[in-house]
This record gives C-alpha cells, structure tokens and sequence, in this order.
C-alpha cells in the first residue's frame, strides 16, 4: 500500500506570509537580563545608562612638565623666564598625575630649566592648559550609552571607567535547530565514502552560524528520524526547555514521508504551508504555544532563502530591532535570464565591475548546489509578474559582499580550466584578498562573445581552427569584432577519452563512441571541447546521431570525469589534468593550446597587470605541472593575431 501523497495548502506570496508570520509573533519579546559589562560584548541594552563616577576622576596632567598657577607665569618669554619655586610655586608633574590643590596648569616639559629649589619658566600658559579637568570626557550622572544599543568593545571600556561593572541587556532569543530525515547522518559520522542514498546534514551548521549573526544563541539538536511521533517528541522537548524559536530542516513539503505540517497542526497553528518564492517553496510557518516555529526545506539554498526571509526578520523583530536594509548595487545583465511567472525566484548571480558597468552573471544551479552560495556575490529577485530579465537589461541586485569588494572582481567567462582554478587561488593569495576571480564556465564561443560586448575582463578559448590547424585567432577575427583584444597563452593541454580505472568497456578511441553498450558524456555547444569533438568525428565519418549521449552535456571537464567516475557515463572527452584528478584513464587524442583573450585597453589595469605577473612567475608554472597534463613552453607569451 502506498502513502498517500498531501498537497499544500493554498500557496502564499511572499510579502503575504511574511505579514502573517511577523503580526502573530508581533508581542514576542525577549526579558531583560542582568550581566557584568565584561561579558556583554554585542549585548543590546534595555535602558539608558548612567554614568556612576567622573571620567578623570580628578584634574590630571595631560604632559609631562610642571603644574603651575597659570597667572604666575603670564610674563614668561624665551627672553624674559619667570623663576618659581619648587614645591611652594611649582610641582614636577608627569602625564596622568593629579594636579596640586593650588595649581591650574601644566608647563610642557620642554619650556622648563630645573636647578635645585627652584625652575625657569620660558613659555606662558593660561589656566587648564595642558589638564584633563574632572569630568572633561564623562560627567558622573550624564547618560553614556542609549537605551537598545547594542554594546561594542569601545562602550565595554567606557563602561568600566565610569563605574559601570553591570548593564541590564535583553535576553538573548534561544533557538532550537532540529534535523530530520532517515538518510541524515553527521559528517563527523561519515567514513571516506558515503553509501548511495546517504546525506550529510550541514545544513544545521549553517543556520546555526546565521542565527549567531542575529545575536541568538543556537543548538543544534540531533537528527530526527522521519517518524512523526519522534518530530512531535523534538519540537514538544524543544517548547518545554524553554526554547524561543525552533526551525525544523526538511520534512516540511508535500511529499509522503514529510510528516513536519501534520504534527505543527496538530500541535498548535499551522499559518503558512508553502510560499511563492523559488528556492525556498517549501518553507512552513506555524504557532505552537505562542511561539514560532519554521519547517525549512532541506535544500542548501531552499534553507538559506527560508532563514533570511523568515528566520533573520524575526530574531531582530523579538529582540525589539528593524533588520538591517541589504545594500543593493544597479547591474547590467550579462545574459538573459528567463524566470516562472507566478513565482519570486532569488537568483545567485556573480558580479563584476567591467569598465563603468557592474555586471551580472547568473550562477548555474537549483536548490541544492551549495556552491552557488559559495560563489554568489549576490541575489537577483526576480518578480512574480515578469519572465525574467534580457541581456543588457538593468536591474537590482542584493550584495552578499561590499561594494567595495566589487572593484576586485575580475569577470572569466568562456571555458573551463583547472588552471584558472589556480589562477583565481594565487590572485586573492597575492593581493591579500583584493582581487578575486568569479568564473562562468559557458563555453570558449561563449567567452569571446562576452568579451566582445563589454561584459568579462578575460575569457578562456581553445577553438580550433579545422582548416589551419590554429587556436583562436580565426575565431577572435570573425566574432570578436568591436573590441580590441590580446591572445596570452595559458598552458597547452592533452585532450583525451576520460575512461574508468582498468577501461572495463575496452575502449581505443573515437570509434568506440558508436558502440551502444558505451554511453557517452558530452560537452555544451559552443564549447572548444565540443568543436573539437565534431571535428574528431567528422574526420572519422561518425555521424553524432549514433552515440549513445551525444546529447547528454556537463559545463566544465571535471563535471565530465565525475559522470564517468561516478558511472554515469562509460566515456567523455576532457583534459588529462581532469582525468588525473579522479583517478581516471586517459587515451590521448590532440595537444591544444588554451589561451586568455583580454580586451587590449584592460591590459593597463591594475588587476589584469597581477593577473600577467602570476601567469609568468615561478610559482605558478610550478604548481600547473604538479597537476600533470599540461606543458608550459609558451606560458604567458602573447600570441600574433
């Protein structure tokens, strides 16, 4: 007998549920607490707070000199000292010392001339020159710090001085993080290979790590198993230690064994089961004994989306703050992105600044690619009532790094190289993390057609000229029309047939692709893999219609060596590097040149000149032949165009 598969509820906007979550929970308030100043670090206050004592205390000297009444020194020039006594007119005095009851002033040490009982005044001060007078940073009484400010190491310091060893904060919001799911085990539980079917929860980690950014404190719970009498245990347990929030991960959308929404209804409110926001469809928002509970998806993004739409706005709203407003920047689309309608899709895109345009680069993937976050530098929304943006079309993006952070990007689009890999490792190493390379991996053709619009500050290429023999240059000449460019070679390379370890389907070369118990794994058109491919089989007389998953395509030449290593694929044309890289074998086909095009009046840039220098320096052609497969004769040589 089957499980009978639920529906959602009716799916909510966005705007809509955040609206019905954050009113329910609009008393939610956390109690204050009484702790040392010491421990209240990022703390936030209830009250104002007075100052208990004087900040100095005391009128103290602000030099070394001698502490004086300032009107017996009215007629001291250079020419003209005045004599004082010392100890009756005059009292040695060194920085931070308390002034004498009958002196209002400090003589620099340097315009003093001492003997034995007396000392030569040769400049004139005026009354509290060079004193901290009593109270001149804080008054005793005077209010230090406002009410809800939340406390750094500065205030801690100004705190103490002025008496202050306690402060009343607001508590911090305790939340509860319970993982479900059948297959989720821990990755300190996992071994060196995970069994089909295995999944390792990180995702608790993560919105454990984005509570604390809240100021919240998190546990996380161990892994619940889906049973919903276990789900009920967890989040009743969670309720009666006293815990603020609780999200659930997983378990929350409509399949038959997410049993999350059958127990929070049953337990108390379910108010939203389903949002209208792609990733994050998932989300389930109820009640449970006045307090909020969030069932987020499973999946790495879907999570993410969840906690910042939901999660972060509520932590700030019951410790009584307005959540921080993202900072947004005005793109420019680096290729068209098509969208649902009837659907808020956040898109994680890349950016970079190419000449006076911030441009923005879609990243590749669903819900589940945690990478994607990994690389964003930030998120497009898209809105329910538009089909997604054109090339060239403005828009704007929420940054998930700094606008300053965007002067350092450096934009690679076109094919994929492991080189570039370590390209982009030694730059961000060399500049201390100024420069950085953001990488879309679409294809050699790809990368010279964003190159000659404007929209990438370089681009790989390895095309192959059928006719000459030649890399590059043909092509740079028919499509790389309106702006100028520089050829740089980066390595040359073996393309070859990536096959498993001991090639169980005993393959030789091309013509073995046409086998039909050998399935292949291909490159996207437009790819310099790709062309290379049709080439090898128009030479051959191979008609591509005949090879099992010809149409079957991966972006980079390690998303091929992974669909061979993992068996999804018996074959695939890639790089030796790659095939290395997996423990793979290898059949030669060609030697290739893989070369940079970069816009000639970029070549200036700062970044660009780093780029150049790491190219031809020691260090990285050393670490290029310890990944094996490439040769580095002509590394950093400007190619005739």
């Amino acid at each position: 007998m089957t499980a009978k598969r639920k529906t959602y509820r009716k799916l909510k906007p966005l705007k809509e549920a955040q609206e019905i979550f954050f009113s329910r929970f609009r008393g939610l308030t956390m109690g204050p607490e009484t702790i040392p100043v010491r421990n209240a670090l990022g703390r936030l206050l209830v009250h104002p707070v007075k100052a208990a004592r004087s900040v100095p205390a005391y009128n103290a000297a602000a030099v070394d000199g001698m502490a004086v009444r300032a009107a017996n020194t009215f007629s001291a020039f250079p020419e003209t000292p005045v004599w004082l006594t010392l100890g009756t007119d005059a009292v040695q005095v060194n920085t931070g010392d308390p002034l004498p009851g009958f002196t209002d002033a400090v003589v620099m040490i340097e315009k003093v001339e001492l003997s034995e009982e007396r000392c030569e005044i040769r400049e004139s001060v005026y009354p509290w020159q060079n004193v901290r007078k009593t109270g001149e940073d804080i008054v005793r009484g005077e209010i230090l710090l406002p009410a809800y400010h939340r406390i750094r190491a500065y205030d801690q310091g100004a705190l103490m001085a002025a008496g202050v060893m306690t402060v009343e904060v607001f508590r911090k919001p305790r939340v509860l993080i319970i993982p479900t799911g059948d297959e989720i085990i821990a990755p300190e539980e996992a071994g060196e290979s995970l069994q089909p079917g295995v999944i390792l929860e990180v995702n608790g980690q993560v919105l454990a790590s984005m509570t604390a950014e809240c100021h919240a404190d998190a546990t996380l719970a161990p892994t619940v198993p889906d049973d919903p009498e276990r789900i009920k245990e967890a989040i009743t347990s969670g309720l009666e230690a006293g815990y603020d929030v609780i999200m659930t991960i997983a378990g929350s959308s409509a399949g038959s064994e997410d049993f999350t929404p059958t127990v929070l209804s049953g337990l108390g409110e379910l108010l939203v089961h389903g949002v209208t926001v792609m990733p994050g469809k998932p989300t389930l928002l109820a009640a449970v004994h006045d307090r909020p509970i969030i069932g987020v998806p499973g999946y790495p993004v879907s999570a993410f989306v969840s906690f910042r739409e939901f999660v972060r706005p509520l932590l700030h709203q019951i410790q009584g703050l307005q959540p921080p407003e993202p900072a947004e920047v005005r793109v420019y689309m680096g290729r068209k992105l098509p969208s649902k309608p009837g659907l808020e899709e956040h898109v994680r895109v890349i950016l970079g600044k190419v000449r006076e345009r911030v441009i923005a680069i879609p990243l590749a993937g669903g819900a589940g690619m945690m990478t994607s976050m990994v690389r964003a530098d930030g998120i497009l929304r898209v809105p329910p009532q538009i089909s997604g943006y054109s090339e060239g079309e403005e828009a704007s993006v929420e940054l998930l790094t700094s606008h300053d952070a965007l002067g350092g990007r450096l934009l690679a689009i076109g094919s994929h190289d492991l080189t570039v890999d370590l390209l982009a490792s030694l730059i961000k190493e060399r500049s201390g993390g100024e420069v950085t390379i953001s990488s879309s991996n679409i294809g050699s053709m790809g990368g010279l057609l964003a190159v000659d619009k404007g929209i990438a500050h370089f681009a790989g290429s390895h095309l192959l000229d059928v006719n000459t023999g030649e890399y590059n240059t043909s092509y740079i000449r028919r499509y790389v029309t309106s702006t100028p460019v520089a050829l740089v070679t980066l390595v040359h390379r073996w393309q070859g047939l990536m096959i498993a370890r001991g090639n169980p389907k005993k393959i030789t070369g091309i013509p073995d692709l046409t086998r039909s118990d050998v399935a292949f794994i291909n490159r996207q058109p437009g790819s310099g893999t790709r062309i290379l491919l049709d080439y090898e089989l128009q030479k051959a007389g191979i008609d591509p219609k005949t090879i099992g998953g010809y149409r079957s395509e991966e972006y980079t030449h390690m998303s091929v060596a992974m669909a061979v290593t993992s068996g999804r694929a018996d074959v695939g044309l890639g790089i030796l590097a790659a095939a290395r890289a997996l423990d793979l074998d290898f059949i030669p086909v060609v030697r290739e040149r893989y070369d940079l095009v970069i816009p000639s009046d970029l070549l200036d840039d700062r970044r660009i000149r780093l780029l150049l220098d790491i190219i031809r320096s020691q260090q990285f052609i050393d670490q290029v032949l310890a990944l094996g497969g490439y040769e580095v004769e002509e590394t950093g040589k400007i190619q005739p165009q």
